[in-house]
């Protein structure tokens, strides 16, 4: 029952995450609209996009440390109530400033989903599944990012802004009624879903390998930021799409980056290595940045083959660097390693809506393009140091730990040797 439940584990956290996912990625979708209610410049929607950002940064920490003293189902049914009201908060803000009060508390309660769904799966799976586990965790991500940009620019039309962020909230409050019913904490005695940790390795914060991981990630979601929150203004504004049909777009990407997590993850478990993956997707992304740099003003034909690889190219690190951040340090301190990780992330993907919509108006597209290619450029620099030496060794360790499991198995399975027959006399 155990093994089985740990997929109804994995379905419940990557609801709940999936749900809050709906808010920051599909917001996007919303940006012509937000323009027209509230008479914005891109600065402005890029603002009210960053606003859920600064939330989640700001609570991310705190929702970790709670998770571990009270495990995961009262924080994200508890988090994703309160992101449900907020957001229905938010759909009845009479001026800017207050719908921007309604994103930033929507983002700082719904940070409870990101950190809690992550370690309810650590603690589920063994290693040899945690990259598949938490690629198809992170494919949640984009597929609520997906569903909710096919499906708001669909309800604006039918029931004004104030409808597609009610809708948002009803999600939301479903998820957390789906969390608090089916999550559990994990058996404490199922040694596959256990990740030693070394008593030697420091804590989290004081681990500069923590730190240097996550500094590689924020400079990875810059990229990954600015492609997903300015996508859908850049077919409507620059290439003259309709707001329908550049939302459908950004649905595409997020349903394809959906599918690059789940085959990044189950390749990392194949090769035991989460940094090198990591490296040669940031080296892609610089290549693809660059590319659509120089083709933004190009025929369509050209530019969006290339703009939709480079897109979907942004979106399939995540699972690698969130389950390297729980790896080095061990699962007795993966809630904090991923909640601190999952911080610095927020602090690159609420900087960079702002500044690319900033380059945008003072320059152009392409200057802009050109410039976050930069970000993954130096994440491939800043993730060196870790690909060598640290990375075999966890491997290593996980090695002899699953070669150790399988000799204890070995032995508890052996056939025992069967009793002898005692005399007849000591029968009688």
């Amino acid at each position: 029952m155990n093994g089985r439940y740990r997929w109804v584990i994995l379905g419940a956290g990557a609801a709940g995450a999936g749900a809050f996912s709906a808010l920051r990625m599909g917001l996007p979708a919303l940006g012509p609209a937000l323009r027209h209610a509230y008479g914005l410049s891109l600065p402005q929607v890029g603002l009210a996009f960053t606003a859920v950002a600064v939330g989640v940064m700001l609570t991310l920490v705190p929702w970790g440390v709670l998770t571990d003293r009270i495990g995961e189902r009262p924080v994200m049914s508890v988090g994703l109530a309160l992101t449900a009201g907020a957001l229905a908060a938010a759909a009845f803000a009479p001026s800017y400033p207050l719908l921007l009060t309604g994103f930033l508390v929507a983002g700082m309660a719904g940070a409870s989903a990101t950190g809690a769904s992550g370690r309810a799966i650590m603690g589920w799976f063994a290693r040899s599944e945690r990259g598949l586990a938490l690629g198809i965790r992170q494919m949640a991500l984009p597929l609520g990012g997906a569903a909710a940009s096919v499906s708001l620019p669909h309800l604006v039309g039918a029931h004004g802004l104030r409808g597609a962020l009610l809708a948002l909230a009803v999600l939301c409050l479903t998820a957390a009624l789906v969390c608090a019913a089916l999550l559990r904490d994990p058996p404490a005695d199922d040694g596959a879903a256990t990740l030693v940790a070394a008593p030697e390795r420091p804590a989290p914060t004081r681990d500069r390998r923590v730190w240097r991981l996550g500094v590689s990630g924020a400079l990875l979601v810059v990229a990954q930021s600015a492609m997903l929150g300015f996508l859908v203004l850049f077919l409507h504004d620059a290439r003259g799409m309709s707001a329908a049909a550049a939302a459908g777009a950004l649905a595409l990407v997020q349903l394809l980056g959906a599918g690059a997590r789940i085959v990044a993850g189950r390749r990392s478990d194949r090769g035991g290595r989460r940094i090198v993956p990591l490296r040669k997707i940031a080296v892609r992304n610089t290549v693809l940045l660059l590319a659509v740099a120089l083709l933004a003003a190009a025929p369509a034909a050209l530019l969006f083959p290339v703009l939709l690889c480079a897109a979907v190219s942004t979106m399939s690190w995540n699972g690698l660097s969130f389950t390297a951040a729980a790896e080095i340090s061990g699962k007795a301190r993966a809630g904090t390693a991923m909640s601190l990780q999952n911080t610095i992330l927020a602090i690159g993907g609420a900087a960079a809506p702002v500044l690319f919509g900033t380059v945008v108006d003072a320059t152009s597209w392409t200057a802009a393009f050109a410039l976050v290619a930069l970000a993954p450029l130096a994440a491939f620099v800043v993730l060196a140091p870790l690909e060598g030496e640290e990375e075999a060794r966890i491997a290593d360790r996980e090695r002899r730990l699953r070669a150790a499991a399988r000799r204890r198995g070995s032995c508890d399975s052996s056939p025992r040797p069967a009793p002898r027959a005692r005399p007849m006399e000591a029968r009688s």
